[in-house]
């Protein structure tokens, strides 16, 4: 087995100085890497019921859709801000610096219709929690998120406190 955590590469002071970024660019070029993180994705997922998986822009996508593709699931993106040409539902919510916009389709899920997020980073929680909150005010019920890193001391699984929340690597 290989050690994930090996494969991404720890940037210092970006993007602002005293900040440490996760690339997860360099699991995603090591095809075993690669293969042997889904795979860990898939089995955390093995026990959760759900009929579609949401995730966001755009590193969600690239974990997001080929879990739905294996698993034989509906993938639904959320967007930045006039990113989809429908009509959407959009939340507002609070970044450490000023505030973002995200945006599902109106027709994107169901009421009652159960959901996993899956993204490849938790920090603060805050984009996670808008998810929720979107989602949740379409109806639909959020069965769990699905994260490949967690900033553990961001304390992101405080805000969502009361969902299941899975990482695979943890990082202080």
């Amino acid at each position: 087995m290989t050690n994930l955590k090996e494969k991404i590469r720890s940037i210092q002071d970006f993007p602002q100085k005293g900040v440490v970024f996760r690339d997860i660019t360099t699991l995603l070029k090591d095809a075993d890497a690669l293969q042997e993180a889904f795979d860990a994705l898939i089995a955390q997922t093995a026990h959760t019921q759900f009929d579609l998986v949401v995730g966001p822009e755009s590193r969600g996508f690239i974990f997001g859709m080929p879990l739905a593709y294996h698993l034989h699931k509906g993938f639904v993106p959320i967007r930045k801000a006039g990113k989809l040409p429908a009509e959407v539902i959009r939340k507002e919510y609070a970044l450490e610096y000023g505030t973002a916009v995200i945006e599902i389709h109106k027709d994107a899920v169901q009421k009652g219709q159960k959901v996993i997020i899956v993204d490849d980073l938790l920090a603060t929680g805050g984009t996670a929690r808008a998810m929720v909150e979107l989602l949740e005010e379409m109806g639909a019920v959020v069965e769990g998120l699905f994260f490949l890193i967690e900033l553990e001391s961001l304390e992101g699984r405080k805000v969502l406190e009361g969902y299941s929340v899975h990482s695979l690597l943890q990082y202080d």
